[in-house]
């Protein structure tokens, strides 16, 4: 349109008589042009496509009034391509017979499987641009069939409002579409939180909470944490943390196995009357036979990673025992069991030592352990569980407390954020021996709020006894 004219001032606009704003070249309503010069019979200006003109020139062409809307309150198209006859570039017809109406979808071939989508705002996921609309045809359309079904076409609406399957899982975000097997929404296309991303569990006399943390994309701790009886009738409870090694094979499978040896040898041998400290012993043992197991797979397991056998799973583990007024912990790594007591004017302690090299640089007495733990060396574990480990030492200690207090069993993804006994202690809410679970959620978000660059398990084993003098019994082997 020529715009090298200069308009008169305009009461309203032609296309929609909104009254335009002085200055503008075009109607903010419609979009119609008002610099154009309405005097010239070749002039078309644009206008709104479902508003047609009040009094189109007797040379313009009459589009067909548009049609009520669908169900989607989106006006039907003004012109529809067997209105107009035409060709495309080809000089094929645009329209027939045999050929799908893009428009109104009326024709289109329907999509030949389910196709996981991205979000309904994204139209990359939305279309399949590898799937022809008639692949096995003569001559291929050149339309590309739609990847899932319109949402707002009214078999879609009415399959959501079906309810789900028995036990099938629904979407987080639409809170109606089902959850393939791959964790994501059939319906939206949301990836759903993994089942490991946060996990929490609560017994009588024990809570325990995992979170991933703010950035890793995958937890990679695990837990365990159950309770049995001892063969005189006296409860035993126990509580398994194991943290990952990133740096392996499938960490996250390492800790999830590692836990679960252990805390099952444990609910196998304290019932029938093995020492606490014994068991405690052998249950790492098996934890270590387990992590061990995961690194002898098929050779055809192996085909896309030829240097996956020399990078076994590994992870460490930490682990406490409350039975017949002993508490006993055992470990291999770097995460680490603490003692708060109750009265909080009483002595905290850390009942660990880690399989680190700041451990080792401040036992051999060449460095302190703040100057220990600064160095960027001070996490490299020096024990773990694992096929390529070095000889496994299981670490066990015996503990006799002497006044109520309560055991944090934790990664390093916590204690990071409270390192010393006192930090620790600080960090562990007043009510913790009342309210196991909820001290857990708020360490494990003392973590998250300190940055949370790890993964993060604690759990929390409340110690009730009552007191029997000065002095704690210790054992250490």
């Amino acid at each position: 349109m020529s715009q090298s004219h200069q308009q008169p001032a305009l009461s309203k606009c032609p296309g929609c008589e909104e009254p335009p704003v002085a200055g503008d070249l075009f109607c903010g309503a419609c979009g119609y042009d008002l610099s154009a010069v309405p005097a010239r019979p070749d002039d078309r200006p644009t206008m709104a496509i479902t508003v047609p003109p009040a009094a189109p020139a007797a040379e313009t062409v009459r589009w067909p009034i548009a049609e009520e809307t669908d169900s989607s309150d989106v006006p039907a198209p003004v012109v529809r391509p067997a209105d107009v006859p035409g060709t495309d570039s080809g000089g094929r017809p645009l329209t027939g017979p045999d050929t799908p109406d893009a428009e109104s979808g009326r024709g289109a071939a329907s999509p030949s499987g389910p196709v996981r989508t991205g979000g309904p705002d994204s139209a990359a996921a939305r279309v399949r641009h590898d799937d022809r609309a008639d692949p096995g045809g003569t001559e291929a359309s050149g339309d590309f069939a739609l990847a899932a079904p319109d949402p707002r076409a009214p078999e879609h609406a009415a399959a959501l409002a079906a309810a789900p399957a028995p036990g099938a899982k629904v979407c987080v975000a639409c809170r109606s579409g089902r959850v393939d097997a791959d964790g994501y929404c059939e319906n939206c296309g949301h990836a759903q939180p993994r089942e490991r991303d946060h996990m929490e569990q609560e017994l009588d006399a024990v809570a325990a909470v995992s979170d991933r943390g703010l950035r890793h994309h995958r937890n990679e701790d695990s837990f365990a944490v159950s309770s049995t009886a001892l063969p005189d009738g006296s409860p035993a409870v126990v509580a398994i943390v194991c943290d990952g090694v990133s740096s392996a094979s499938r960490p996250d499978e390492a800790s999830a196995a590692a836990a679960s040896a252990a805390n099952e040898a444990l609910l196998e041998s304290l019932p029938r009357g093995a020492h606490p400290q014994q068991a405690m012993h052998e249950a790492i043992v098996a934890a270590s036979e387990a992590v061990n197991a995961l690194a002898q797979e098929p050779a055809g397991a192996r085909e896309h990673d030829a240097h996956r056998h020399q990078n076994a799973p590994a992870c460490t583990l930490v682990g406490a025992i409350m039975a017949g007024g002993l508490l006993i912990v055992g470990w291999v790594g770097d995460s680490r069991v603490y003692w708060v007591p109750e009265d909080r004017t009483q002595p905290t302690a850390r009942l660990t030592e880690d399989d680190s090299w700041a451990a080792q640089m401040v036992a051999a007495g060449l460095m302190n352990e703040a100057e220990a733990y600064a160095d960027e060396r001070a996490h490299a574990i020096t024990g773990w569980l694992g096929a390529d480990a070095y000889e496994l030492e299981p670490h066990t200690a015996a503990f006799k407390p002497d006044r109520p207090g309560l055991v944090v069993v934790c990664t390093d993804g916590l204690w990071n954020y409270a390192e010393s006994a006192e930090e620790m202690a600080a960090a562990v809410p007043a009510d913790a021996q009342r309210q196991p679970l909820h001290a857990a959620r708020a360490l494990v978000g003392h973590a998250l709020d300190g940055g949370g660059h790890d993964n993060v398990t604690v759990a929390l084993l409340p110690f009730a006894v009552r007191p029997q003098g000065a002095g704690s019994a210790c054992d250490t082997v």
